[in-house]
């Protein structure tokens, strides 16, 4: 029996190919009716690497979760809603918006499973913010009213929540290449990305470095630490542009494999 592409079989001899990944989900806040949402570029990217998205909402008890959670092989923690700056010790900013307690608690606990249990994760935009709030980091609530660029505080930071359409790279990041688990998976040391959040890495959490950087240096990229782990968070949303570059291909290949090889162990 021939075998057929990932992207388009669930079996093969009787094993698992087409690992499930999780994928957390915004909630609506102040509205009746209530929704869990996410934004179908994510479905669409790790479909396309071969993996098949399971959401996580908000509204799931810990029972739902347990049950779906022993079947995951991998976990995608999407954009969204500011987190409680009380997590991190910190005054709530008048420019800190959409918080909800739910998503928090949920994606949070995801983050202590996902390193308890070796399941790859990978972190985008706010997903990466909870990461690093998780392990007991902190945050910039708002970058133009609290960053300045240590190397020359009298730089302006850039613009990061762009006007352009969601697909269209508005800013350069470099990334460290030797020795990264991202520099290798992006396959370049500098891209153009997209932009879409007010919020950024304050001061790391445990076990994480920063590996890549927008040039006002903002944190743009971290990774575990622990090399032989899959922890990788990016601070733009390689979703919206995986249709025209292949860096942001190879975040969700490389997430979709690592799961692949543990669903198969």
């Amino acid at each position: 029996m021939p075998q057929i592409g990932y992207s388009r079989t669930l079996c093969y001899a009787g094993r698992m190919l087409a690992p499930l990944i999780g994928v957390s989900t915004s909630i609506t806040l102040d509205k009746d009716p209530e929704r869990a949402y996410v934004n179908t570029a994510y479905l669409r990217a790790i479909q396309e690497a071969g993996g098949i998205p399971v959401l996580l909402p908000p509204q799931l008890d810990e029972a739902a979760l347990g049950v779906l959670w022993k079947r995951l092989d991998g976990l995608v923690l999407t954009g969204g809603g500011d987190i409680d700056p009380a997590r991190f010790g910190d005054e709530r900013h008048h420019a800190t918006c959409e918080v909800s307690e739910a998503r928090d608690a949920l994606e949070i606990g995801l983050v202590h499973r996902a390193l308890d249990d070796d399941v790859p994760l990978f972190a985008i935009c706010r997903g990466v913010q909870v990461v690093n709030v998780a392990l007991g980091g902190s945050l910039y609530q708002d970058i133009a009213d609290q960053y300045r660029d240590t190397a020359d505080p009298t730089h302006k930071p850039l613009p990061h929540s762009q006007t352009e359409p969601r697909d269209q790279p508005t800013h350069a990041v470099k990334v460290m290449g030797e020795g990264t688990r991202l520099g290798k998976i992006l396959g370049a040391l500098e891209l153009e990305v997209n932009s879409m959040h007010h919020q950024a890495i304050k001061t790391l959490g445990r076990g994480l470095r920063e590996v890549a950087w927008a040039p006002d240096g903002i944190i743009e990229g971290v990774e575990l630490a622990d090399g032989n782990r899959f922890v990788v968070g990016v601070q733009w949303h390689p979703e919206e542009l995986v249709a025209r570059d292949p860096a942001a291909c190879n975040l969700f290949a490389a997430l979709v494999g690592e799961a692949r090889e543990r669903a198969n162990r």
